[in-house]
């Protein structure tokens, strides 16, 4: 059986590339003595023109401010309402809050169950939602 090695590398001789028709190998490029022909990627920065003085304008802001915030209770109070503008008394619808189911849990747990509709009876256990009495828009809420 033949076997053949082989050659060292010393001997192998590499492949001379061949140009192809039309290409110019890139060491054949000489450069062009007028420097690059394509046009700059960015137009030139404008040059910084020093400012103008400008005529001074002075100008006063003066605000006011009222506090339309008027405290609300448990019951009817008089304020002006923010959609109609109206001077009202209003109109409270009282609804149970997080803070009556608790309490209607306790006494239930401590065997006070017929006293479980106790805090939904109460007013000072629910939230008082005030509204306008002429256009029906929401006010606020007062929370025991």
């Amino acid at each position: 059986m033949d076997s053949k090695q082989p050659p060292p590398y010393n001997t192998i001789q590499q492949p001379q590339a061949q140009p192809q028709p039309g290409y110019t190998p890139a060491q054949t490029y000489q450069p062009y003595p007028g420097g690059p022909t394509q046009p700059p990627l960015y137009p030139p920065m404008p040059q910084a023109q020093p400012p103008q003085p400008q005529p001074q304008h002075t100008v006063i802001i003066q605000t006011t401010t009222t506090s339309s915030m008027t405290p609300i209770g448990s019951g009817p109070s008089r304020v002006r309402c923010p959609s109609c503008h109206a001077d009202v008394v209003t109109t409270v619808r009282t609804t149970p809050s997080g803070r009556t189911h608790c309490w209607a849990l306790i006494l239930c747990l401590f065997v006070c169950w017929p006293c479980v509709c106790l805090p939904y009876c109460m007013d000072s256990c629910q939230n008082a939602n005030h509204s306008c009495p002429n256009c029906g828009s929401f006010i606020g809420t007062y929370e025991n």
